[in-house]
């Protein structure tokens, strides 16, 4: 339990960042989170919340609600190719069974909300964007902060500025940033009423679409599409997701039908490629797209926030003990999204045609393939109770 005077500074109030102050809160620490945006409404559309996540969420009692939004029931998704072929067929049971809990897609703005439920009033200041002015000594002077408006001493900042960190630069002013990761995505939440459907992801040359059901009845669309970084429609992103994805098997079409210009995210992916030398310095801490910004392609970008978060708030006091335990996992994770990442956005016709081949022939043959590929993700477990008795990366909750 930290001490009753020790106060904790959380720059950035997305997942991440209120994962860890409630966390923090829950041990004991005085916590504000200070947020650029004028709310808290999320950026973004939906998140797929593994149980590696799951188990972090239940640290702060939080994992049972959010289990139970989960839309994918028993069997039937999978990979497919445009004209619809299935490659690959995995199942939420199959999911639950290898990992000891389900697969939950859900909009950022529930899991905002129950985060910020947790928290107590005032705890969350918006319109506040933070500077670090010194980053402070664990033995010796708090770290200093200043918004518009005041100025902060803190024993703890966790820093959860998101990709474009200005706390990460400030720590690490010689480290080369994130660098382009070759494609980028479109998001979509809308009600798409009449269509049914499993949920899936399609593979085609250079480009992705995937669409899931959400819980409240709504479909969760993304695409993603090897261009250079920058692009823009020229008319609008709708219409460009119809020009690439117009004529892909059912249920594209009838999504994009559904969908108005307005309801289209766009945004270019970016990653860290030189792993950070540490996850802190002074009483900093860096924690999600701020530390280990990773393509999508493992859905472990908010997954690994939230594993952090909680990480974080155990080894408040031993900062050092934070980076050992978070380093090495998240290095190895965003490079295996970005060896994902090659592989699903393949361009070379030829090169394709032997990927889906490949892929169709290994999942008759082992029809786990695919979640073999999240062994020592998925299975993760915190060093917090209720996991604390028992071992890390194994077993069910």
């Amino acid at each position: 339990m930290a001490q009753a005077s020790a106060r904790a500074v959380v720059v950035g109030g997305g997942i991440g960042g209120l994962t860890a102050a409630v966390a923090l809160h829950q041990s004991g620490w005085q916590v504000t989170v200070l947020e650029r945006a004028p709310s808290l409404e999320p950026v973004g559309a939906a998140i797929s919340l593994s149980p590696n996540a799951l188990r972090a969420l239940d640290v702060i009692g939080l994992g049972d609600e959010i289990r139970g939004l989960a839309a994918w029931q028993g069997g039937g998704g999978g990979v497919r190719t445009p004209r619809g072929r299935w490659l690959s067929r995995s199942s939420a049971d199959a999911v639950a069974e290898r990992f000891g809990g389900p697969l939950v897609l859900l909009h950022r703005a529930t899991l905002i909300d129950g985060l910020a439920a947790r928290l107590p009033e005032g705890a969350v200041r918006t319109a506040a964007a933070a500077t670090l002015d010194d980053p402070g000594d664990p033995t010796g002077r708090p770290a200093r902060l200043r918004t518009p408006d005041a100025e902060w001493e803190a024993d703890l900042v966790v820093a959860a500025d998101g990709i474009h960190s200005a706390v990460r630069r400030t720590l690490f002013p010689g480290h080369p940033g994130t660098v382009y990761s070759g494609f980028t995505t479109w998001r979509v939440v809308i009600p798409v009423p009449g269509v049914a459907f499993a949920p899936h992801e399609t593979w085609g040359r250079g480009c992705i679409w995937g669409t899931h059901p959400l819980k409240d009845g709504r479909v969760y669309a993304y695409a993603a599409a090897v261009t250079p970084a920058g692009g823009h429609a020229p008319d609008d992103e709708r219409a460009e997701l119809v020009r690439r994805f117009g004529d892909w098997h059912d249920p594209v079409p009838a999504v994009l039908a559904a969908a108005r210009p307005e309801d289209v995210l766009r945004h270019d992916v970016h990653h860290i490629a030189e792993p950070l030398p540490a996850f802190h310095r002074g009483r900093v801490a860096l924690l999600g797209d701020a530390a280990h910004a990773m393509p999508p392609t493992l859905g472990q970008g908010g997954n690994q926030a939230v594993e952090d978060a909680v990480v974080v708030a155990h080894h408040a006091r031993d900062l050092p003990a934070y980076t050992a335990a978070r380093l090495p996992r998240t290095t190895a994770i965003t490079r295996q999204a970005v060896k994902v990442a090659r592989l699903n956005m393949m361009s070379n016709r030829a090169g394709t045609a032997v990927r889906d081949t490949v892929i169709a022939a290994l999942s008759k043959a082992a029809p786990t393939l695919f979640l073999r590929g999240f062994d020592g993700i998925a299975d993760w477990r915190p060093p917090q109770r209720p996991y604390a008795a028992g071992k890390a990366g194994t077993g069910k909750r």
